[in-house]
């Protein structure tokens, strides 16, 4: 007696082969159609931008004249934002992944407010600004400062960060807590000697792409009232600045063709800002995942 029949056996494998064939072509098609918008991109905007690229670009002040037109206020303005985002969230954002892993109790009001983080990551970014606008511009009388734009920012990436945090927290095996709350360490030791080393991979991580995407954002920046062009550097976090995304964006809005040339060499000195910051972050990475 046979228990199985071998021609059904064979139909139905036919039929499984041709369907993972199918949706096999289907992904990579998506994949391929994916990089070559990337590769077009990229190709068009090294192209028009690559002759505009000059020492004299990056030391010039925003002009109305697009052969004088300069990206200096906007690189330190960037800079400076930076300096503000980055230890603000990445303090907040990698405290509050700790508590909520580590010493929360695991009950309805935590579990309500780890859904409340993760819906804030998908929130739009304009929603930020008007927050920052009421709370840190006009509440905290800060103006259009670094500071005001700093902790507006760090708002807006702070949801990605923590839940990011907290993946990267979970992750640690829980034989290694274990064993350092065996040897006699402390909460706290373990935390900062056993989990945070071992977590820190994927902390960079989700911190490097959250500040990525804080240094492209645009739109908090007009709300809060980051004005376009200025004339003179930031000496302090209190100080009026301008940032690159803002300056992109009022030369890729003029009408002349000029201005989109020069709007291409600040967009490849944005993207180089971005893989400088991410080789870092991938160096870092790196060096721990040798150890743990």
């Amino acid at each position: 007696m046979r228990y199985v029949e071998q021609e059904k056996v064979i139909k139905r494998m036919n039929g499984r082969l041709v369907v993972n064939t199918i949706f096999k072509g289907l992904f990579m098609a998506a994949t391929l159609l994916a990089l070559l918008a990337l590769v077009v991109l990229l190709y068009r905007i090294i192209t028009q931008g690559a002759s505009h690229l000059s020492l004299d670009f990056l030391m010039n002040f925003a002009s109305r004249f697009p052969e004088k037109a300069g990206i200096k206020a906007a690189l330190i303005g960037s800079l400076w934002l930076m300096a503000v985002v980055a230890p603000t969230s990445i303090i907040l954002g990698v405290g509050s992944a700790i508590y909520l892993e580590e010493y929360a109790k695991q009950n309805k009001l935590t579990t309500f407010i780890r859904l409340n983080i993760s819906n804030l990551a998908g929130v739009p970014s304009v929603v930020f600004g008007l927050l920052g606008l009421t709370i840190f511009v006009r509440a905290f009388s800060l103006g259009n400062s670094i500071l005001a734009a700093g902790f507006t920012m760090s708002l807006l990436i702070l949801p990605v960060i923590i839940v990011a945090s907290q993946e990267a927290i979970r992750s640690v095996p829980k034989e290694l807590r274990d064993a350092s709350l065996g040897m006699g360490a402390t909460k706290w030791q373990t935390v900062v000697n056993i989990i945070l080393p071992a977590a820190i991979p994927g902390i960079l991580t989700g911190s490097i792409l959250a500040l990525s995407r804080a240094i492209g954002e645009t739109a908090p920046l007009i709300v809060i009232g980051i004005p376009v062009i200025i004339q003179f550097l930031p000496r302090g976090v209190f100080d009026t600045f301008t940032a690159l995304p803002i300056q992109i964006f009022d030369w890729a809005s003029r009408p002349q063709q000029e201005f989109q040339v020069v709007a291409a060499a600040g967009i490849i000195i944005l993207m180089i800002f971005l893989l400088i910051m991410n080789s870092i972050a991938v160096i870092i990475r790196n060096k721990f995942q040798k150890r743990y």
